[in-house]
């Protein structure tokens, strides 16, 4: 017998968030008649904002409970703490979309976030193949719709059709892997899909199977050789849109990303831990990760458009979020939730800075940051926070996510190993890193503002959501334990 109870209570997150969705566009339907665009924003965010709220009570309410329907879903504390953390994230974003965005639908921009957050929340405790991939079509087909949303812009939608393009071939790749497993396994829950693994003998199809979902989680966390949609979605998306994507969605896929390894395909990780790797998915992730590193921090020195710059950073960061993936056997998920959730924070307070400067005349270039901490010392002073803590400078939150990840990492196979190498070369090349953040910061802190550029008004919901992420950054930054003991 199905318990139906069990299941609601299981998903009364994504409920509230669908519940509000629905109840976005027949207010804006009933009551946006004859308002303005800003208007009818405002009271869709409103309305967003309290589906966010009443989700995070319903993840709560959920709690940590285990297995739910025979294993297709797991509460547990890693459950938890990415429901919240992408719903917290996502309410920064609706927080920053009145008098940061000019939108001709508000009401369905809104509905559509939550829809994505949806399934963002659903990625985080999906236990079973096919629920996993649904939870993440839905989520990235909301993405594709977003990074388009702006019809006024030509950028907008050449960004959405690449997005779309090359997230189909990713979502086949996927599927095609997990139909492998399937066959191989005869199971499409993960502690059952490693039972099986662990029984039979590792075959060619299974490394077929491994290749195609690898493949394809590349694509999703925008790792190398799979990040070619990342600067132009970056660059074309709508701001609030972009802030979307480079938080909640890299928190979500690598928590799933997480379960899918090692709850799923544990018995073929193979080993990292001497130069004579044992063939599985955990030297294929050193290779994404170290290329990933590589090439988004020394792509990033040479960009001069400060989407883009952000675009190739996300892509060194999910290089070291892999690190975080293939410690995560042997210190847990911890460090790599922390790191994924401060990023997440630093990546929505930055994309709201960009966001308000647009408003005033345009944020394309590095240059249209100049003189920033005279036109709004509110605005400089949380980019700083923002940039410090991408960079990793301590005691913010940034430098701890890093610090995390780093350790548990050298836990895995020592100095001495491949990994250890590896994060040696990791912590050099943040170093590197450094350069081009205080490329932005020389910008807003050091230079002065063009002549024709005025004051900057700050939206009162806009300063709220930055003063908001600012403090949670430093806030965690001084106290990790808070997160970290959650694990």
């Amino acid at each position: 017998m199905i318990n139906y109870t069990a299941i609601f209570h299981a998903l009364r997150p994504e409920a509230s968030l669908v519940v509000g969705a629905l109840v976005v566009l027949g207010l804006d339907l009933w009551l946006g008649r004859g308002r303005t665009e800003g208007q009818r924003l405002r009271l869709s965010s409103l309305v967003g904002l309290l589906a966010v709220a009443a989700a995070i009570c319903a993840s709560l309410g959920a709690g940590s409970s285990g297995e739910v329907v025979d294993g297709v879903l797991i509460l547990d504390s890693l459950g938890l703490a990415t429901r919240v953390g992408v719903l917290g994230l996502t309410g920064l974003t609706l927080l920053l979309a009145p008098g940061t965005s000019r939108v001709r639908n508000p009401a369905e921009l809104v509905a559509i976030i939550l829809f994505a957050t949806s399934g963002f929340t659903l990625m985080a405790v999906a236990q079973q193949l096919l629920l996993a991939f649904l939870a993440l079509e839905l989520a990235s087909l909301s993405l594709y719709i977003l990074a388009g949303f702006d019809k006024s812009r030509p950028a907008s939608a050449e960004a959405a059709l690449k997005y779309f393009l090359l997230g189909g071939v990713s979502a086949a790749f996927m599927l095609f892997g997990f139909s492998l497993l399937y066959g191989l396994t005869g199971s499409l829950v993960l502690p059952e899909i490693a039972r099986a693994i662990a029984v039979n003998e590792q075959s060619t199809l299974l490394m077929v199977a491994l290749v195609m979902i690898l493949v394809a989680f590349g694509f999703k966390a925008a790792a190398a050789p799979f990040h070619l949609w990342a600067p132009d979605v970056y660059q074309g998306a709508p701001t609030i849109s972009a802030a979307l994507i480079a938080s909640a969605s890299k928190l979500a896929g690598f928590v799933l990303f997480v379960r899918l390894l090692w709850s799923g395909l544990l018995p073929a990780a193979g080993s990292v831990a001497t130069f004579d790797s044992v063939p599985g998915w955990l030297p294929v992730v050193a290779g994404l990760a170290g290329l990933s590193l590589f090439l988004g921090n020394f792509v990033a020195l040479a960009q001069s458009n400060v989407r883009r710059l952000l675009a190739y950073s996300a892509i060194a960061h999910a290089g070291a979020l892999l690190l975080g993936v293939m410690a995560a056997g042997v210190a847990g998920p911890g460090p790599l939730f922390y790191y994924a959730a401060t990023y997440g924070l630093a990546t929505v307070g930055a994309f709201g800075v960009i966001a308000v400067v647009e408003q005033a005349g345009g944020c394309q270039s590095l240059s249209d940051l100049a003189g920033l901490h005279r036109r709004s010392p509110l605005l400089a002073a949380c980019l700083l926070i923002f940039i410090l803590s991408l960079a990793g400078i301590p005691p913010l939150a940034g430098f701890f996510g890093k610090f995390a990840v780093f350790a548990a990492a050298l836990k895995v196979g020592g100095l001495g190993g491949p990994l250890g190498w590896l994060t040696l070369a990791a912590i050099f090349l943040s170093a590197i890193g450094l350069y081009y953040y205080l490329l932005i910061l020389k910008q807003a802190l050091v230079l002065g503002p063009a002549a024709d550029r005025g004051k900057i008004s700050v939206p009162a919901n806009a300063g709220l959501a930055l003063i908001l992420a600012a403090g949670l950054i430093v806030a965690l930054g001084l106290f990790p334990s808070v997160v970290l003991g959650l694990f």
